[in-house]
C-alpha cells in the first residue's frame, strides 16, 4: 500500500508522533482474546529476540572503523548507503542470526539491524566529541586555560557552538576512566561499553509480512494493528508465530484524514505503548503569500 500523501503544488506535509496504548488483541489463528497481560508477554518475547540480535550487532561493530564506515554514507564500492539503517547494514554485510534452534523471520532480523544501525550512526557524534577532547587534552583537566579551551573546540567538529558543559562532562568521564585504569582511553569505544539494546519493536522497518496498520472505515479514531508474535519465548518453527489483531483508539489530536504509519512498540508498566507517526493533511508551505503557517504537531 502506498502511504505517500498526495500533495498539490505549493503544499508540503508534516510528520509527527502520538502515543497510544494497546490494551488487548485477538489471535487470528485461534480466534481467542489476547488479554493485556498476555499481549505484553508475547510482545516482550518478540522484543527480547530482537534485542538479543541487536546486542550482538552492537558488540560486533562497536569500534571506530565500523562506525566511521557507516557514518561516511558509502559502501566499499563507493555507492551511497541507503537511508534506512537496516538496509545500510545489509549493504555492508553486517548480518546477525537468532540463537541456535530459534526460528525468526527476516523481518525480525530487520528490526534488530534497524535498531543497531540507528545506535551506531548516533555514536559518530560522541566518537568525534571524545576524540577531540582527547586530542586537546589539557595539563590540568579541571582548570583549562583559555588557550586550551580554544584548542579543544578546534579539535571537535562544530566545537565552536558546543556548550562548555558538554566538554566538561566528557572531560570528567575521561578523568574517571584514567583514575580506574591508569591510562587515558583511546576513544569513546574504550571509554564506554557497547550500548544496551532497547526493548522495543521498530515495526517501521517491517513490511506487510510482519505487520500492517489500517484505519477503521467508519470510525476515524480507530485503527487496527496486525502483527506476527511468538507463542513462546523460544519459537522453534514458524508455527510458533501467529497473527494478532490489536484494535487501537487514537488520541483526539490525530486528524481524521492523517495518514497512519506503522508504530514503534514499547512495554511500559506492563502495558504496550505504540507511538505512531501520522502524516497530517497537506498544508501550504511556510511563508506562502496569503497563507497561514503549516499545522504543527506535538505528540502527547
Amino acid at each position: 500500500m502506498n502511504r505517500r500523501l498526495p500533495l498539490a503544488d505549493g503544499e508540503t506535509a508534516r510528520t509527527a508522533c502520538a502515543r497510544a496504548l494497546i490494551r488487548a488483541g485477538v489471535d487470528e489463528e485461534t480466534g481467542e482474546l489476547v488479554t493485556t497481560a498476555a499481549l505484553g508477554e508475547r510482545i516482550g518475547w518478540c522484543a527480547d529476540l530482537v534485542g538479543e540480535m541487536t546486542g550482538a550487532l552492537l558488540a560486533g561493530h562497536w569500534n571506530t572503523v565500523d562506525v566511521d564506515t557507516l557514518a561516511c554514507g558509502r559502501d566499499g564500492g563507493g555507492r551511497k548507503l541507503p537511508s534506512n539503517a537496516w538496509m545500510a547494514l545489509r549493504r555492508l554485510g553486517w548480518t546477525v542470526d537468532a540463537a541456535d534452534g530459534v526460528k525468526v523471520n527476516d523481518r525480525i532480523v530487520r528490526m534488530a539491524q534497524e535498531a543497531a544501525g540507528r545506535t551506531l550512526r548516533s555514536a559518530k557524534w560522541r566518537a568525534d566529541l571524545v576524540g577531540g577532547v582527547l586530542a586537546a587534552w589539557p595539563g590540568e583537566p579541571k582548570k583549562r586555560t583559555a588557550q586550551e579551551w580554544d584548542q579543544a573546540r578546534a579539535a571537535i567538529p562544530g566545537g565552536q557552538y558546543l556548550p562548555s558543559g558538554v566538554i566538561r562532562s566528557r572531560t570528567s568521564q575521561i578523568v574517571a576512566f584514567e583514575r580506574r585504569h591508569g591510562h587515558l582511553p583511546a576513544d569513546v569505544f574504550e571509554l564506554e561499553p557497547s550500548p544496551r539494546a532497547p526493548r522495543i519493536l521498530l515495526l517501521p522497518a517491517c513490511d506487510g509480512q510482519q505487520a500492517t496498520i489500517e484505519r477503521c472505515a467508519t470510525e476515524a479514531t480507530k485503527v487496527l494493528l496486525r502483527l506476527q508474535l511468538p507463542t513462546r519465548p523460544d519459537p522453534r518453527t514458524y508455527r510458533d508465530w501467529t497473527w494478532v489483531s490489536c484494535p487501537i483508539t487514537l488520541p483526539p489530536t490525530v486528524p481524521a484524514n492523517a495518514v497512519i504509519h506503522l508504530p514503534t512498540l514499547r512495554i511500559k508498566g506492563g502495558k504496550v505503548n505504540r507511538p505512531t507517526s501520522p502524516t497530517p493533511t497537506p498544508h501550504p508551505r511556510p511563508g506562502a503569500a496569503g497563507t497561514p503557517w503549516p499545522w504543527a504537531w506535538t505528540g502527547a
